[in-house]
């Protein structure tokens, strides 16, 4: 919208870069381009305003497939004004110049324009294509025949109009139909993720598996490993058993040996000792004979009764000690007859 301002009966009217100012006074044309910037009185003033940036066109409308399924295009036009002065006269852009504002609905009857041609040809490719195909290539479909529908439309390069792109948004169908068609999809969804759930539980089990089995076969080497360490311990405690045997019978011998020295120096010593208290035993006896010999030779010359007294006092030497002694008179008269019985000379 222009920006007009009032001064002492003039308007002045300032436009924006992307607004074409048309200005007429009295059948003459006198400003005439986008920008502009002027006085002017309001009694003998004829203006109009016309957009010339690239302006967005929403638009949703429904339509029927072949298989009589109805679904909802929602897509966006863009365009822009190429030839304002065409478009001024087919259209009435024209503003108040008091107030700026459009005194008619220029964009929204190019608004009707653009949306009636484009969903004429939407529907018309719509009408010949199922809903299974219109969902899964229906907007490309739909996109280019629109495109093309527009581009050889006679009426918009009459008004001066250029459309610059064609996007289609969305195709859906009904909510009902958009449930079940859904429901393959999700069921196949579900069992996609449930397949997928299972291999990667298949998967999972199938590692265990393998830990399991490289564990166990750890354990085997492990196992085998000690029994190897238990016989190499063996063979290590026999051969140092065998060892300290032979080092225990080395030992042994010597000792044997030394001992055997020992016993051979104690048997020769006590054979010398042996005949050592042999000889002293003989020359004792020898000694003991001669002094008993001798013994004998001084008593043989000795009379009966000597010797009787001798023996009686020897007797009494190896006696206990006797306190009394009592003799009977039988014996006391033998003994002195004996004594009284002279001795033969001879």
């Amino acid at each position: 919208m222009a920006d007009i301002t009032r001064r002492l009966g003039w308007r002045h009217l300032r436009g924006a870069p992307t607004a074409h100012i048309r200005h007429h006074r009295g059948g003459k044309l006198l400003h005439d381009g986008p920008g502009l910037s002027f006085w002017f009185r309001a009694l003998t003033a004829a203006l109009s305003e016309v957009p010339v940036d690239d302006r967005e066109l929403a638009m949703t409308f429904h339509a029927r497939t072949s298989d009589f399924q109805d679904v909802t295009v929602q897509s966006t036009v863009t365009y822009r004004i190429s030839d304002p002065a065409l478009a001024a006269a087919r259209l009435d852009f024209s503003v108040d110049p008091d107030t700026g504002a459009w005194r008619g609905t220029p964009l929204e009857q190019l608004g009707t324009l653009l949306t009636e041609t484009a969903q004429q040809h939407a529907l018309d490719v719509l009408a010949r294509t199922p809903l299974s195909a219109a969902l899964v290539d229906g907007v490309s479909a739909v996109r280019e025949r629109v495109a093309a529908g527009l581009a050889a439309e006679p009426r918009l390069p009459a008004t001066g109009i250029e459309v610059v792109a064609v996007r289609v948004v969305a195709l859906r169908p009904e909510p009902e139909v958009e449930r079940a068609l859904r429901t393959p999809a999700r069921e196949q969804i579900q069992q996609e993720a449930d397949r997928a759930t299972y291999e990667r539980r298949a998967v999972a089990v199938e590692r265990e598996r393998t830990i399991a089995e490289n564990e166990l076969a750890s354990q085997i080497e492990l196992a085998r490993r000690e029994e190897q360490l238990v016989d190499q311990r063996g063979t290590n405690a026999r051969r140092e058993a065998e060892e300290h045997a032979a080092a225990d019978a080395v030992r042994a011998g010597a000792e044997a040996a030394r001992s055997l020295k020992l016993a051979e120096a104690e048997a020769a010593r006590s054979v010398q000792l042996a005949r050592a208290e042999a000889e002293g035993v003989r020359e004792v006896g020898e000694a003991k004979a001669q002094a008993q010999e001798a013994w004998l030779r001084v008593h043989a010359d000795v009379d009966v009764a000597t010797l009787h007294a001798l023996t009686g006092t020897r007797l009494a030497e190896n006696l206990p000690h006797i306190d009394s002694v009592t003799i009977s008179p039988d014996v006391l008269t033998g003994l002195l007859a004996r004594l009284g019985t002279p001795r033969d000379p001879a």
